[in-house]
């Protein structure tokens, strides 16, 4: 993670047409223009970080700087450090005086990921910076004070670790003033296919292709029927690489490579779940409409193409897309 972003530059525009990330997006415009700290949780991969360069950047801080810090990364010791800054001579290896995040951010907005990874020390100075807007360098004895919009994510059960005695119940309260859940991609229905394309278009002109040929229908059914555990960030990587491997680029993209290891690494087995009724049902016309709306969006959505690219008469596809509610 980059500790410095261009506040001047707009970032990347989340994707995605799906009811609850639009709902998400929403509740970002809305709390952007806020000063107040915004929780944003999510599974790895979901976008996060993407969320909260968003939220800065529709801010009225937008021109002001933009750090982040991955909490995970450091020690205690160097998470304070880097946060709060030092004083010389602080600790073996402190030079000079050093300022933190906190300094460099005045004005602007602090984004913490991994929050739910700090030490009670650093929560117990994060509690003070958001409700006094002052700390302490490491090492020092003056107070310093700054204006700094704070944003957070993890992907922890904050609640659960505050109850568990392990995160601060008064830091959370004020981390929370609002909590941005980010949908896992498996519940995101056809932004599957929709991100795939995005990334494959992307990945052909990296690779100085003239054109991306779409998916097969069986690379369809591979995107549509896995569940994604690593989220966007998989998908991203699954789609990249394929294009890499994929040696006919002149046709559409036919096998997706999902695991790069060879001869497929172990993977843990996956816990049993009750099965409830209905489930192979609305399983099998999920896969059904993202194959539908995956050839359409190939096809430029010529329906005629787009039944052909399936292997159906444009009345079978026709008929397909009124069960499957799918319009163009």
């Amino acid at each position: 993670m980059a500790p410095f972003a261009t506040p001047s530059a707009p970032p990347a525009t989340p994707l995605g047409e799906s009811p609850n990330f639009r709902d998400m997006l929403a509740q970002v415009s809305a709390l952007a223009p806020l000063d107040r700290p915004v929780l944003i949780l999510g599974e790895r991969g979901t976008g996060k970080e993407l969320v909260a360069n968003r939220l800065a950047f529709l801010s009225g801080r937008w021109q002001r700087p933009y750090l982040t810090l991955n909490c995970a990364a450091l020690s205690e010791n160097l998470l304070d450090a880097e946060l709060f800054g030092h004083e010389a001579g602080a600790f073996t290896g402190a030079a000079r005086r050093r300022a933190g995040r906190f300094e460099a951010a005045d004005g602007g907005t602090l984004f913490l990921d991994e929050i739910g990874t700090a030490s009670f020390a650093v929560q117990e100075k994060l509690l003070r910076v958001l409700e006094y807007g002052t700390f302490d360098r490491v090492g020092g004895n003056e107070t310093m004070r700054v204006d700094v919009r704070i944003l957070a994510a993890t992907n922890a059960n904050l609640p659960k670790l505050s109850e568990q005695g392990k995160f601060r119940a008064d830091l959370l309260d004020r981390l929370a003033f609002d909590v941005v859940a980010v949908p896992p991609l498996r519940e995101r229905g056809d932004d599957v296919v929709l991100l795939a394309g995005h990334f494959a278009r992307r990945m052909a002109a990296e690779l100085r292709r003239d054109y991306f040929a779409g998916f097969s229908p069986r690379a369809l059914a591979q995107l549509t029927g896995h569940d994604w555990p690593g989220n966007v960030r998989e998908l991203r990587n699954v789609v990249e690489r394929s294009l890499v491997r994929d040696t006919t680029p002149e046709k559409p993209l036919d096998h997706l490579v999902l695991n790069p290891f060879p001869g497929g690494a172990p993977t843990p087995p996956k816990a049993l779940t009750p099965i409830a009724i209905g489930d192979f049902k609305h399983a099998m016309a999920a896969q059904a409409r993202g194959l539908l709306i995956g050839a359409l969006a190939q096809s430029g959505n010529n329906q005629r193409r787009a039944a052909a690219a399936l292997g159906l008469s444009y009345y079978q596809f026709r008929h397909q897309m009124k069960l499957h509610s799918v319009t163009t």
